[in-house]
């Protein structure tokens, strides 16, 4: 089976992260086989680092939002050795209706104590609400309309906010701002969390 000799870790699980399915290669990273994987919980193999990046992903799954979904995470590896790395968990299903399983991949990033992560800077009012915006399914004119802004100067928020988090897309943006808790999950339409101190 080709799933089998992927080299990088994967694993398929159910919504609520239960292994349904893992390739050799993520068993290793557990010291254990496949089979034996079945069933556990993944965020109990791999420690998230920071819950509340857990917590905003479920939140996200539970309202069917299909983004990919990242968390820095921390395990023993082969031989009790402390490594940390990245989860990757995209939702996949035949359709939209469905309840998606999740392909998890593992990016191992080292071993020993995972230095925690920066903080992301902070979002000007005015980033929170074109994010807020462009989540709600604004286009681009629209979100220029409702912030009294060019289109121009909407995109000039957007390629600042995607080089200062490494986002490729809008989906990607949408997802992270969700994951950075600038947007409040659960609320329609989308809301800003809280207004950030930084000017404009």
């Amino acid at each position: 089976m080709v799933f089998d000799r992927v080299a990088v870790p994967v694993a398929v699980c159910d919504v609520y992260g239960a292994v349904q399915l893992a390739n050799p290669a993520m068993a290793a990273e557990c010291g254990t086989t496949p089979g034996r994987l079945r069933g556990r919980d993944v965020l109990e193999l791999f420690r998230p680092l920071e819950a509340t990046q857990v917590e905003r992903i479920a939140e996200a799954l539970r309202l069917r939002h299909r983004s990919r979904y990242q968390v820095s995470v921390r395990w023993r590896g082969p031989g009790g050795v402390e490594r940390h790395g990245e989860l990757t968990a995209d939702p996949v299903s035949d359709t939209v209706e469905e309840t998606p399983a999740l392909l998890v991949m593992l990016r191992v990033l080292g071993e020993g104590e995972a230095a925690p992560e920066p903080s992301p800077a902070p979002v000007t009012p005015m980033e929170a609400r074109i994010l807020a915006l462009l989540a709600g399914g604004a286009t681009t004119a629209r979100a220029a309309r409702e912030t009294d802004l060019t289109v121009d100067g909407v995109n000039y928020h957007l390629r600042r906010l995607s080089a200062r988090w490494g986002a490729s897309n809008r989906t990607e943006l949408v997802a992270r701002a969700y994951a950075l808790g600038v947007l409040t999950p659960g609320v329609w339409p989308p809301t800003p969390a809280a207004a950030s101190g930084e000017p404009e």
